[in-house]
């Protein structure tokens, strides 16, 4: 269920950062890279110990209810060139402290549901748990992005513990619908390759698309729940 990114290497942080070599010093990148790799074991850790509790909850409520809510789990840390440039849009510092105290998506896991409903009660289940502390909520699904994204994202801290000590780390959480992803992956994809030059006339198709595959993910929630009240008539 889970698909994680593997750990980069020295070459692939390198390539991955080209880009911000030529906005910063040596000195300046090679200390970003440091402290990327100080931060790495610690975050990977959080990953896997949300991914864990995402995990159990997946796998009680296949037990209690015979379904399960989530789809799949995937992950990923947050590359130094991304961690730079979102620093230097903030204009923050690039050094260890501010990464911590001001990047919250270094760590990101993104959780595929099957409906709409399942993504609320994931997140409730998730949030009510003693070692979890919101940080922030964006539901992007009741009141979605302009240009059509929907998802729910969140912003928790959880502890992780090592052999001398305890880390309080932020984690990204992104969930949302197969049909959310569909549209959401492709339309990065599409935006990814040109995006200065996708004309208006495609931003509105785009956008049409995103309202469509709305409409079918709720439609879809009504027929599970339709067919599920046939069920429980059945069993009565």
């Amino acid at each position: 269920m889970l698909k994680a990114q593997k750990k980069l290497g020295i070459e692939e942080l390198e390539e991955l950062s080209g880009s911000a070599m030529n906005k910063m010093t040596p000195n300046q990148f090679g200390q970003l890279l440091k402290d990327y790799f100080t931060i790495q074991n610690v975050y990977s850790a959080a990953i896997k110990e949300m991914s864990t509790k995402l995990e159990i909850l997946d796998s009680e409520f296949h037990f209690r209810y015979k379904r399960n809510p989530i789809h799949n789990i995937q992950s990923r840390l947050k590359s130094p060139q991304s961690i730079f440039n979102k620093l230097l849009k903030k204009g923050l510092d690039a050094d260890l402290k501010t990464v911590t105290d001001k990047i919250t998506d270094i760590a990101g896991i993104r959780v595929i549901c099957q409906y709409i409903d399942d993504i609320y009660t994931i997140a409730e289940l998730l949030t009510k748990q003693d070692d979890v502390t919101v940080v922030s909520i964006s539901d992007y699904i009741k009141r979605p992005k302009e240009n059509g994204y929907r998802s729910l994202h969140l912003v928790v801290n959880i502890p992780v513990f090592f052999s001398d000590r305890k880390e309080n780390v932020n984690v990204e959480i992104q969930i949302r619908t197969i049909a959310m992803d569909y549209w959401a992956s492709l339309e990065h994809e599409l935006k990814y390759k040109n995006p200065e030059k996708i004309p208006a006339e495609i931003k509105a198709k785009l956008l049409e698309c995103a309202e469509t595959i709305a409409e079918t993910d709720k439609k879809m929630q009504d027929i599970y729940k339709t067919l599920l009240k046939v069920d429980n008539t059945k069993t009565e």
